[in-house]
């Protein structure tokens, strides 16, 4: 049988033209942005306990962590604190998974320097968010993003999301950054599907999606992954998510994505951080609370998060660590919401 070739779009400036078929992964599919776990007085990081995290979360099925971005609460860990945690991680997972720090403050100095760090304490690439709050034009934009890529041989992934930094990249501004030899992907959560398709069409970018509930949207579109919140407790379904849709199988991709929205609803509760940390803490331990200004969870909060992890079937469990026990933290005393076992996956 005659099989169409796939269409071709040409570059934007000149650039690569981009042929579609099955996306190739510079950084892994199913990539887990890591929370970073804390003493219980929230002093100190808990490094035994964020190696354990990370191999547990390549177990789960994520190919890729992202240490240090803002669902590891980078605006209130020192420099020192973020190598320490680059360091723990590379040594837990090896060569199983990639690990892409973040990098990205609001300083481009500063930002060069933690991409140097990251370099020296063995991350694979790293993530540049937008400088934030200081909303520089597009030609800044493109001096800032070119003196961090330029810091050091690592690969670069963007990292897009105007709702926090108040900044957006412009059309252009990506097809120039994306002529840069060592900018390869970006993490998109502006929440607009029709630039992300445009942008995928012309920059020859690798796009991940930055907002889990457009996870499978984002693939249709040509986005080869994921950098999740709910990896931390799902990554396995999304990896199947990921298989079904590329292999074909469209129905059992949405399947998947739909069972899935019990934890979109949990996350939009308590926001990222805290809800990784919660769901972390009732599926597998406790890693301490979030650092202020992000206040730990209320019990309500606790209770709602904990009925919707149940909703989604991710199974609690508090034998394997019994460090401050998840019984502790106020779960709700619903024991069908507890004992819950996964729902059967299509």
């Amino acid at each position: 049988m005659h099989t169409a070739a796939p269409p071709v779009v040409p570059g934007c400036n000149g650039g690569p033209t981009v042929e579609y078929g099955r996306p190739t992964s510079p950084f892994g599919h199913v990539m887990t942005a890591m929370v970073t776990p804390f003493t219980p007085d929230g002093r100190a990081l808990d490094l035994e306990c964020a190696a354990g995290l990370a191999t547990s979360l390549i177990d789960l099925g994520n190919d890729g962590l992202v240490v240090n971005g803002t669902t590891g609460e980078a605006p209130t860990t020192s420099d020192a604190e973020k190598a320490a945690l680059i360091r723990t991680v590379v040594a837990a997972v090896g060569h199983r998974a990639t690990v892409v720090a973040g990098v990205g403050t609001y300083d481009t100095e500063h930002s060069k320097r933690l991409a140097r760090q990251a370099a020296a304490a063995g991350a694979h690439g790293i993530l540049v968010v937008t400088p934030y709050y200081s909303r520089p034009p597009q030609y800044g934009l493109i001096a800032h993003f070119t003196a961090v890529a330029d810091a050091t041989e690592l690969p670069v992934m963007l990292y897009d999301i105007p709702p926090r930094t108040a900044v957006a990249f412009e059309a252009d501004t990506l097809c120039t950054l994306a002529a840069h030899p060592r900018i390869i992907a970006i993490k998109d959560a502006r929440n607009d599907l029709h630039f992300c398709a445009e942008m995928i069409s012309r920059t020859g970018l690798h796009y991940y999606s930055g907002d889990d509930p457009l996870n499978l949207p984002f693939l249709a579109l040509g986005a080869v992954g994921f950098v999740s919140v709910i990896g931390h407790v799902a990554a396995d379904r999304l990896r199947m998510m990921h298989d079904a849709f590329t292999d074909g199988d469209i129905e059992a991709a949405r399947a998947l994505h739909v069972a899935l929205f019990p934890l979109h609803r949990a996350m939009r509760r308590v926001g990222g951080a805290v809800f990784g940390k919660l769901a972390v803490g009732l599926s597998w331990r406790d890693v301490g609370t979030t650092r202020l200004p992000l206040p730990p969870p209320t019990g309500d909060q606790v209770a709602a998060v904990a009925a919707d992890l149940a909703e989604a079937g991710v199974p609690f469990s508090t034998a394997q660590f019994p460090r401050r026990p998840v019984a502790e933290r106020r779960v709700p005393t619903n024991k069908a919401s507890q004992t819950k076992q996964p729902v059967p996956i299509p």
